[in-house]
């Protein structure tokens, strides 16, 4: 069985090409911590994160399966760096099932998974932060995660589209104009019959009612309401 080909995702426009990379809550006195698992699409950036208190096969696993039916449309390809949690035959058994591609980041080509990197900073960094949670807690934030943050990201934070542009040199440069900052279900709806990419029993009005049931602000306040909730939790149950 081939376990993940190295070479970047071609998602040629459409959604269901998803990155995916691990983030580790920190160490203390040589104690693992908790571990986020981030997974981004790469049109869409339709974004799914969950915790897991290890990343062994018989932890992951299960997650990732969660993950894949988390998102609202069909997955088409699954791409990991070189991780020995995703790089294995029990990942490279449930994506060949599922009838996935499984793609792994090339040697030396930073941008393979860069996607995904990026989010580990500016969403999982931001949320979560980099002090020691133990690994017990995974189920108290993984709710956090699926109640609060999931749906915050892809329905109400908005984010950069990078447009490509030829210069005069004809080098292809990355331009980000104000008409192209949208959430991942705007961007979602500009792909032409994105309703054909939905998964069966999800329809483009469940999902823009699911959109409409907060505002940004109100949606806002209540990952804020929920993080605080989570951190005071984390605190008592350490103390």
């Amino acid at each position: 069985m081939a376990i993940a080909v190295k070479k970047a995702p071609a998602p040629h426009g459409l959604p269901g090409y998803i990155r995916i990379d691990t983030v580790h809550q920190g160490d203390l006195d040589g104690v693992k911590g908790v571990y986020h698992v981030n997974a981004v699409d790469i049109v869409t950036q339709w974004e799914v994160v969950a915790a897991v208190e290890r990343i062994s096969e018989a932890y992951l696993l299960p997650v990732i399966h969660v993950l894949l039916q988390s998102f609202p449309f069909a997955i088409r390809g699954f791409h990991s760096d070189g991780g020995s949690e995703y790089i294995n035959r029990d990942v490279a058994r449930l994506l060949e099932k599922l009838r996935i591609e499984f793609t792994r980041s090339r040697p030396r080509q930073t941008n393979d998974n860069a996607l995904a990197e990026s989010k580990n900073g500016a969403v999982v960094r931001k949320i979560m932060g980099y002090g020691h949670i133990p690994q017990k807690h995974a189920a108290a934030i993984n709710r956090f995660h699926q109640d609060a943050l999931n749906p915050y990201l892809n329905f109400h934070r908005p984010c950069y589209f990078a447009v490509d542009t030829v210069d005069a040199r004809g080098r292809i440069r990355k331009t980000y104009p104000t008409q192209q900052i949208m959430t991942p279900w705007e961007r979602l709806r500009q792909i032409p019959d994105f309703e054909q990419h939905l998964k069966p029993g999800i329809t483009a009005h469940s999902l823009n009612e699911t959109a409409m049931v907060m505002t940004d602000s109100q949606a806002a306040h209540k990952l804020q309401d929920m993080r605080r909730n989570l951190f005071a939790s984390l605190g008592r149950k350490r103390a």
